[in-house]
């Protein structure tokens, strides 16, 4: 199933697995947002209903694009500026397309994933950390075994010349 979405006033065809740069939306790494404003849905030649579709997409980075030269010049007044411009984006790749009555029959079961026991992890015993100790005490002595490092002496400054000419 595909959908054209519409955001950061651009037009977008996706489908499920497709990656797209967009303007940046709001949002962390490895979140899941919903592209709301799809214009249109369809499954090959058919075409389903716009209003009940939902895009939904995973975060991948947010990231600057390419870097824009701006040069700007008048002819004969010696004016040159150059400024560059990278513009902030967001990678998207779609999780999924389709219709929200379907989704949120997917999302149900999800959420109600089997417990799992924890007994077993409360009874194991913990790990101690007791490499990072070692490994400041050998910094430690090695400070202690090095010999003091000797400052060069302090040269006085040279007396300035004051430039009178005899």
């Amino acid at each position: 199933m595909f959908a054209v979405v519409r955001t950061g006033g651009k037009q977008y065809r996706v489908a499920a697995g497709d990656k797209i740069a967009v303007e940046k939306l709001a949002g962390e790494a490895g979140d899941t947002i919903k592209l709301g404003d799809v214009l249109l849905a369809g499954d090959g030649d058919t075409l389903a209903d716009a209003a009940k579709t939902v895009v939904s997409a995973e975060i991948i980075a947010q990231a600057k694009s390419e870097k824009v030269l701006v040069f700007k010049k008048r002819r004969r007044h010696n004016y040159r500026r150059k400024n560059g411009h990278r513009q902030q984006m967001t990678l998207l790749r779609i999780v999924a397309v389709g219709d929200s009555k379907i989704e949120k029959k997917a999302a149900a079961p999800k959420a109600e994933a089997p417990v799992k026991d924890t007994s077993a992890e409360k009874a194991a015993p913990k790990a101690t950390k007791a490499a990072p100790k070692k490994a400041a005490a050998v910094k430690a002595a090695d400070v202690e075994t090095k010999p003091a490092a000797k400052k060069a002496p302090a040269k006085k400054a040279a007396a300035k010349d004051t430039g009178a000419k005899k």
